[in-house]
């Protein structure tokens, strides 16, 4: 709920946003929307244990590659992980460690910018 807060806040609350509750309802939602990718897409990695040894949000992101319509989608990976730095590197994508999550610049300098 609080990244949602912060997402509708930086956006003036003008944006469409779908949550997922695990990875696999993630991938139902890229399913559901790959006519319309999303702009972003924000994940956590430790949501559930089912794809160890990965975490879920790993899984998740490299379910996000699979799809061409999502090439051009922006992944941020919100995490406390110790090696997120790490993992968001290997993948090419962005990260904000949770540490940093009560900082809406940190926010809107991933979000708005390329």
């Amino acid at each position: 709920m609080y990244h949602e807060s912060v997402v509708r806040e930086i956006f003036n609350n003008e944006i469409k946003i779908d949550k997922a509750f695990s990875a696999k309802e993630g991938v139902e939602k890229l399913l559901l929307s790959v006519d319309e990718p999303y702009d972003f897409i924000l994940t956590d990695m430790q949501m559930e244990t089912d794809f160890l040894p990965l975490y879920a949000g790993e899984w998740f992101i490299r379910q996000i590659k699979f799809f061409k319509e999502y090439k051009n989608s922006k992944i941020i990976i919100i995490s406390a992980a110790g090696n997120i730095k790490h993992i968001a590197e290997s993948y090419g994508v962005d990260y904000i460690p949770k540490y940093k999550c009560n900082d809406i610049k940190e926010y809107c300098n991933k979000l708005l910018n390329n």
